[in-house]
């Protein structure tokens, strides 16, 4: 039966919460949908974007199960699952928003969805790499994005100022109303650059950067729902380590004393630590791995 003949039965047969939470985990198993944007399972997929919809809390689905729906409230639902089902987008662009934690941010698709495990370090402080918060003033977060991860340098650092850097002036847009959303606008500075570039004479404590790491091969097989991020939040080149390169060329230029590097590499470590053996990378323990994250000082990088 084709999804439009599905749909029409399901505005005439489910009522509740619980009959549409079945349909949707159907519906985007049998179209072989992809999850990694938020969620890594139908169910937690179709359970966000139900509870979204209806305006109910995002983390208490079991209270709703059994309540019976508007036919409006139905109507509603079954647009949205339609919605990922035939247009395979991440649901963040279903719904506008994206969370890391506890922290919303906005998102449509000038700016890749985020997800970066650097938030989960900034949520705890950089500990134990940064033992006083208040004594990081200056703070940088390269390929910026949504803004999110210079926002929650903000956060995490209250008496610093912290710069965003991309290159996309679309991107930039998305991170000036999440900058504005938490009230920083005094705190974190938008800068338009191709990395370093329009940084000359800045001296940071802390850098954090998000680059474009997925290698030639692995674009062109992403799935579907990633082809509708922007390609130049993802692609990192032949080998994925473009743009790690130029920063690791650069950084300590823009460190200062005692600064530090953080960088996030996807799968790239084993081939970053051979491209660069003279380097003492330490790998930082996020999202239960310590393969994705790397920090470096800035004597790493400039040796006395």
């Amino acid at each position: 039966m084709s999804l439009n003949a599905l749909l029409a039965r399901a505005r005439k047969e489910l009522f509740t919460v619980r009959d549409l939470l079945r349909f949707a985990v159907s519906r985007f198993n049998e179209a072989g949908l992809f999850f990694g944007h938020g969620t890594t399972n139908a169910h937690d997929e179709a359970a966000y974007l139900i509870l979204h919809t209806l305006h109910l809390p995002l983390d208490r689905l079991e209270p709703y199960l059994d309540a019976r729906l508007l036919p409006e409230e139905v109507e509603a639902v079954l647009r949205i699952i339609e919605q990922r089902v035939t247009t395979r987008k991440p649901a963040a662009y279903l719904t506008h928003e994206a969370w890391l934690g506890p922290y919303r941010f906005y998102v449509d698709e000038r700016v890749i969805v985020p997800r970066s495990f650097i938030a989960e370090l900034l949520q705890e402080g950089l500990a134990p790499w940064v033992d006083d918060a208040a004594a990081i003033e200056t703070a940088l977060d390269l390929c910026t994005g949504s803004g999110c991860l210079a926002i929650l340098l903000a956060e995490a650092f209250p008496q610093a100022h912290v710069d965003a850097v991309d290159l996309s002036a679309e991107a930039l847009e998305v991170a000036e109303r999440n900058v504005a959303d938490y009230h920083l606008q005094a705190r974190v500075s938008l800068i338009r650059s191709d990395l370093f570039k329009a940084l000359k004479g800045r001296r940071y404590d802390v850098i954090v950067s998000n680059p474009p790491y997925v290698d030639a091969q692995a674009m062109q097989s992403l799935p579907a729902e990633y082809r509708h991020e922007p390609r130049l939040a993802l692609a990192g080149g032949e080998d994925g380590l473009d743009a790690v390169r130029r920063i690791l060329d650069e950084a300590a230029g823009y460190l200062n004393p005692g600064g530090l590097l953080i960088v996030e590499v996807g799968h790239n470590r084993a081939r970053l630590e051979a491209a660069f053996p003279h380097l003492p990378f330490t790998w930082l323990e996020a999202g239960g791995s310590d393969e994705f994250v790397f920090l470096l000082t800035r004597e790493d990088l400039r040796p006395r």
